[in-house]
């Protein structure tokens, strides 16, 4: 080949290539963006509509079913979902993957745009479901004087926490570069509050309406133009905004009779604090919490450092007894994963590299055929940067999985040109005759990887979003493994040859400085040569003799066996056949589930308390449970919070006042047995409180879905009740499923008040005017806002506290304040206390319930075979179906992409191997070693007890790739020895002689390198090993039934009569 010549020739110009590949390489690794996946574009879009005061009914046929049919045939649309709520409405479209979420946005605002809603409901929000919005680090500001706010001096500390969080703390950590939000929850949040009396109104004549306008008006500060005398230019202004809340007491609301009322003569004017959200605890104390979120394009892992460095500067300013921890960081997990993969990687080379040695015992070669590994990764990382991938896990485990295979390509070079050495050659004709006999070979497997790597590109799904960096990154990988191969090995074996240049004897006595350099290199030539025999010495009885002993007993062993199963064809094809059709008999109790959860050391419980449960409920039912969890053994933290909080996310999830959550982290120590420990033992805490519904998950990072999900729709809402409780009653009884939630829950509590439109006109009333005039009385009006330090503070206008109101109260409202008779409310409706629906949820345009579950035990596909046998049991009312979704049904639509892809994947290794070896039959025959390492995949799979899913499939896919091509080798030789005018027998017991050794020397490298990531320890350990351990699986038994299987497949085939070569032709493909 000419490439050979020119590397071979040219050694220099190699030489320079590499560095430069080296250093380009190494700048783009610190460049490269870490991450701890890949990014993913969800492709979810939800328009959030408000329409205050309205019931969940109104919602959605107000609300609701005109957005879901206007948005619903919009392009790519692959399901609609909604949620309406009191008050709020959540369409949820999920768009096919690889949609344009850009142009699918601005389709959606058209069809909103369009689209006639309520006067009095909020304009539509887009609202992208993005990864990135969740934070990545929380921090929590607590002082140690503060259980709770129960006390007066509780609530003035957590008033002052809030405060200061939100006028220092907020702003600090805001200015990290690449910090896009910082969003504060917890504690109290300032608030003048104005309660008047509507009996002293009523005396008055005054309204409501009519003060909060007047207190609006009064706190403004205008601008009156300029003025100017002589030289002079004045700036005219009205400075009328209070400054203090005596002021706001002071301010005059109406004049009758020409006698100024004071504000503080009709209304109780205090600071106070406003109506709580969310209280948040760590470790049972409650606290300020700031939840921080990225910018979209940031450097996850560098954010949180300079937060962190951030937080440690401000922690020696804080105020005396407040305390300001980082309780949550999403980078410890990113940079600990990465690290175990870097590991993985590292120690594999390793490991790759001591076989190498303990084979060819010679250290020269061992470190030509090692240089491979860091030149073929740095060049990937030039690449990767080229094509804006990531450093996550996948992609570094794609470089971890890669590792092992970049050395075979130098190895099955240098050990040609090592023989062409041992038959006579010279350096350099060695290196040349020796490249260009086996590139052909070393092509076709490469590009039979690359052609495996390939499809997964075009995998639909989650799985091919997560999994198309790993992808891209071992094709880059094989593809600069495959250009040092056959450049810089050959470069650097015929390194010592003859040189074009010609040194001269110069007689001349060398300086005192070139002596000295002469010294200082031969005395490191010294050092360097003991340390080498000595760690020679070492690794001659750990490695080198380990490793020849083990290729001597194959060499000896192999050619009667091979001769054996040439003699006895049939015997062979019959005892591999039965191999395969007995393991696959196997499949089927292996199991499946979607994707590995990864394990980050903790969880959450997601609790929700009967509708209508006050905060303070809530708060103290999550307390309890948290104050359990702190006392189990090996948990090192717990941080809840009860109530909405502040979400940046754009998912209908559970919010409200009778929702909370409980995170729990456990310590380093722990391992899986003890947090299983702590989640039963919280189990049986939260069964015994009443009214409780409870789901315990763990952060999840590959699909926001239960494994379990039983969609249950139809029109009548009774009708679904039924049914979701008749299903719902049989999974709890059986033992399989845990966490068994239903989002069907009883009615939320309302106070109803019924108007009498005939009372109402009869005394001259409007009902719509006295509707509003309640709405202000009893939520209140913001009728502008007070500033206090730089901050504004809302100053809220009411006349009902609704922390301490009752029905009684309500009724006797005063409606008509202004006239002279004063009207309660009683006079013209009925109040009543009733329940509605908490929520109507609809799919696809119907209305549905959703039952979802998490496993028990055994694996999702059984799972999913008892659903369907409780949904078989169960008798559907008329109008009612049901169907199982979740995780289940990602997973099939996953599989069945996967299935697809292996088969694109084998067919073009097929296509690759024709073209290579210009044959139809010769492809077919290696082909063979497909179905063998299904053998080695599946036995791996059962021994290990490891579940069938997405990560084992990519191993599947990988290995049909891989097995091949010690397959390739082997025909390409034997097809050279029979050109040479061997016959069929003598070309495969030599081909099969001389190819031993770096066949079992591409196996045990890629195996070893391997190993560090199929043990499975640390963090991401759970996506790595099911795929390295499938490939070792496959590799170790298709190896071994390669040297025996593939020959006796190839003399049962091929009945070609080849023709016989030149002599000269004949002695280069010899032995």
């Amino acid at each position: 080949m000419k490439i050979v010549e020119i590397a071979t020739d040219r050694r220099v110009t190699i030489m320079m290539f590499t560095l430069a590949i080296v250093l380009f390489g190494l700048v783009s690794l610190s460049r490269l963006k870490v991450n701890l996946l890949p990014d993913l574009s969800y492709p979810t879009i939800t328009v959030r509509t408000e329409l205050d005061g309205a019931a969940p009914f109104e919602v959605e046929n107000l609300i609701t079913k005109p957005i879901e049919e206007s948005v619903g045939i919009i392009k790519n649309v692959r399901q609609v979902r909604s949620v309406s709520r009191s008050g709020q409405s959540d369409v949820i479209l999920e768009f096919v993957w690889g949609t344009d979420m850009d142009i699918a946005g601005v389709e959606v605002r058209e069809k909103l745009d369009i689209l006639e809603l309520p006067l009095e409901a909020e304009r539509p929000m887009l609202l992208r479901f993005d990864p990135s919005n969740e934070p990545i680090q929380r921090i929590a500001l607590v002082h140690e004087d503060v259980q709770d706010a129960g006390t007066e001096s509780g609530r003035l500390r957590l008033r002052s926490l809030r405060r200061y969080a939100e006028d220092q703390l907020k702003n600090d950590l805001e200015g990290v570069e690449g910090t896009a939000a910082v969003k504060v929850s917890g504690g109290l949040e300032d608030e003048i509050q104005i309660l008047v009396d509507e009996e002293k109104l009523a005396q008055l004549g005054i309204s409501i309406e009519t003060v909060a306008g007047r207190i609006r008006a009064e706190n403004v500060n205008l601008s009156g133009g300029r003025l100017e005398q002589g030289s002079q230019r004045f700036l005219v202004r009205t400075i009328n905004e209070f400054e203090t809340v005596d002021e706001i007491r002071d301010a005059i609301v109406a004049t009758p009779g020409g006698r100024p009322v004071y504000l503080r003569d009709i209304a109780v004017v205090e600071r106070g604090y406003k109506e709580r959200e969310a209280v948040t605890r760590v470790n049972g104390q409650e606290s300020v919490e700031m939840a921080v979120y990225k910018e979209g394009d940031a450097n996850t892992v560098q954010v949180a450092r300079r937060i962190e460095d951030r937080v440690e500067a401000v922690g020696d300013d804080l105020p005396e007894g407040v305390s300001l921890s980082i309780v949550y960081d999403q980078s410890t997990f990113i940079s600990q994963a990465i690290g175990q993969v870097r590991s993985a990687a590292v120690i594999g080379g390793f490991l790759a590299i001591l076989v190498l040695y303990g084979f060819l015992r010679d250290a020269r070669a061992t470190a030509i055929i090692g240089i491979a590994i860091p030149v073929s990764v740095i060049g990937t990382f030039l690449l990767m940067y080229a094509t804006d991938i990531t450093l996550n896990i996948m992609s570094l485990g794609g470089i971890a999985l890669a590792v092992g295979l970049l050395v075979d390509n130098s190895i099955v070079v240098l050990e040609n040109i090592v023989r062409r050495r041992e038959m006579g050659d010279p350096v350099l004709v060695a290196a040349r005759r020796g490249t260009s006999e086996v590139a052909t070979a070393v092509t076709a497997a490469t590009l039979t990887t690359i052609a495996v790597f390939f499809p997964m590109v075009f995998v639909s799904g989650i799985a091919g979003q997560l999994f198309r960096d790993q992808a891209l990154t071992v094709t880059f990988a094989l593809a600069f493994s495959l250009l040092v191969a056959i450049t810089l090995i050959p470069m650097l074996a015929a390194l010592g040859a003859d040189t074009r240049f010609q040194d001269v004897d110069d007689a001349r006595p060398a300086g005192r400085f070139t002596r000295g350099v002469a010294w200082i290199v031969r005395n490191t030539g010294r050092l360097v040569r003991a340390l080498g025999r000595m760690l020679a010495f070492l690794a001659r009885y750990t490695v080198v003799l380990p490793c020849q002993a083990f290729y001597r007993l194959a060499a000896a062993i192999y050619p009667p066996i091979l001769g054996w199963a040439l003699g006895h064809r049939l015997i062979v094809i019959g005892l591999a056949t039965a191999a395969f059709a007995a393991t696959m008999t196997l499949v089927p109790r292996l199991g499946s589930e979607l994707i590995p959860q990864l394990s980050q050391g903790e969880f959450f419980v997601k609790m929700r308390l009967t509708p209508g449960t006050p905060l303070s409920e809530t708060d103290r039912a999550i307390a309890r449970i948290e104050t359990a969890a702190g006392d189990q053994d090996g948990v090192e933290l717990t941080y809840s919070v009860a109530g909405t909080g502040n979400r940046l996310d754009a998912s209908p999830v559970d919010a409200g006042e009778h929702s909370g959550q409980l995170n729990v982290n456990m310590a380093a120590q722990a391992d899986a047995e003890d947090e299983a420990r702590v989640i039963e033992a919280l189990r049986s805490d939260l069964q015994r409180l009443p009214g409780m519904n409870y789901e315990i998950g763990r952060p999840t990072l590959f699909t926001f879905r239960t494994p379990i999900e039983i969609e249950i729709s139809g029109y009548d809402l009774g009708a679904l009740t039924g049914a979701a409780a008749a299903i719902q009653g049989r999974m709890e009884a059986s033992g399989r499923f845990a966490d068994v939630k239903s989002s069907h829950e009883d009615g939320n509590p309302e106070i109803q008040i019924l108007f009498d439109h005939d009372k109402a006109a009869r005394l001259g009333l409007v009902v719509r005017d006295v509707a509003d005039r309640v709405v202000s009385m009893v939520r209140g009006d913001v009728a502008t806002r007070y500033t206090w330090r730089d901050k504004k503070i809302d100053v809220l206008v009411r006349s009902v506290d609704s922390r301490a109101a009752s029905i009684s109260e309500i009724e006797q409202l005063v409606i008509n304040p202004e006239s002279e008779r004063p009207v309660p409310l009683s006079a013209i409706a009925e109040v009543r206390v009733a329940s509605g629906p908490a929520e109507i949820r609809r799919i696809d345009q119907e209305r549905a319930i959703v039952i979802s579950a998490n496993l028990a035990r055994g694996d999702l596909s059984t799972a999913v075979r008892e659903v369907d046998s409780i949904l078989a049991s169960v008798p559907m009312p008329a109008g009612v179906g049901a169907r199982t979704s979740g995780q289940s049904e990602e997973m099939q639509d996953s599989f069945g992409s996967m299935m697809f892809t292996l088969a694109l994947a084998i067919f073009l290794v097929y296509l690759v191997m024709a073209s290579q070896f210009e044959s139809l039959l010769h492809p077919f025959v290696i082909m063979f070693t497909i179905p063998l390492a299904l053998v080695g995949a599946v036995l791996a799979l059962y021994l290990t007890g490891t579940t069938v899913n997405v990560v084992v499939f990519i191993g599947l896919i990988m290995l049909a790739g891989i097995v091949v091509n010690n397959a390739i080798v082997l025909v390409d030789l034997i097809n050279q020895l029979r050109a040479s005018g061997q016959t069929r027998h003598d070309a495969i017991m030599e081909a099969g002689r001389a190819r031993l050794r770096p066949i079992l020397m591409t196996t045990l490298t890629t195996t070893l390198g391997l190993i560090p990531m199929a043990v499975g320890f640390g963090e991401g350990a759970e996506v790595r090993a099911p795929m390295a351990i499938t490939v070792i699986g496959g590799l170790l038994v298709s190896t071994v039934l390669t040297l025996v299987v593939i020959p006796v497949v190839y003399s049962l085939i091929d009945r070609k009569e080849w023709q016989t070569e030149a002599p000269a032709a004949a002695a280069g493909a010899a032995t």
